[in-house]
């Protein structure tokens, strides 16, 4: 930054002292390049700008001379400065504008999730009292259940009995073939 600061001033400085050397107070100014027309020749130096003469002009001494660089004279520091800041302005509304949008994005997002929550709350009570009837069903039918399991234990218990009645049975039909035989 210090750097810069020190660029600029000796730029400033050099700018400075050509403008004294190209200035219409001196007197191989007017002589080589000419005067802007309409100008004063008691104004200051930065509204005077040499106006080269045309290519291959003589001095007086018959010797041609080359033809010096003009530097564009420089803007007004005002327009630029009002330029910057309205451009700066304009920057600064996009930037504020993208940044509302992006609140307004996240907004509606927000809205979009609560109503979901709100579905999903809406449908997990309604899982809710449907598992509560269910429950309450179940236990209605509870009492069924324990007949039936009761049933079940009886029939297995009838099946085994019938299992060993038909095995006292074949004994017996054994038996009495074998006594009939005799």
């Amino acid at each position: 930054m210090a750097d810069r600061e020190r660029e600029a001033g000796s730029m400033e400085n050099s700018n400075s002292s050509a403008g004294q050397a190209l200035g219409p107070n001196s007197a191989t100014d007017t002589a080589f390049f000419g005067q802007i027309r309409g100008s004063d020749p008691g104004t200051d130096a930065d509204s005077y700008m040499p106006v080269p003469k045309k290519p291959g002009s003589h001095n007086e001494s018959g010797v041609e001379t080359a033809e010096e660089a003009v530097e564009p004279a420089e803007p007004d520091i005002n327009e630029l400065c009002r330029d910057m800041f309205d451009k700066m302005a304009v920057f600064l509304q996009g930037e504020l504008t993208a940044t509302c949008e992006d609140y307004k994005l996240v907004e509606n997002m927000n809205k979009l999730t609560s109503l979901k929550y709100m579905e999903m709350k809406d449908i997990s009570i309604n899982i809710s009292r449907n598992l509560k009837d269910l429950n309450q069903k179940y236990a209605g039918l509870q009492p069924y259940l324990d007949q039936i399991n009761q049933i079940e234990e009886q029939v297995t218990a009838l099946e085994q009995a019938a299992y060993k009645l038909d095995t006292y049975s074949k004994k017996l039909e054994a038996k009495f073939k074998k006594l009939e035989k005799r």
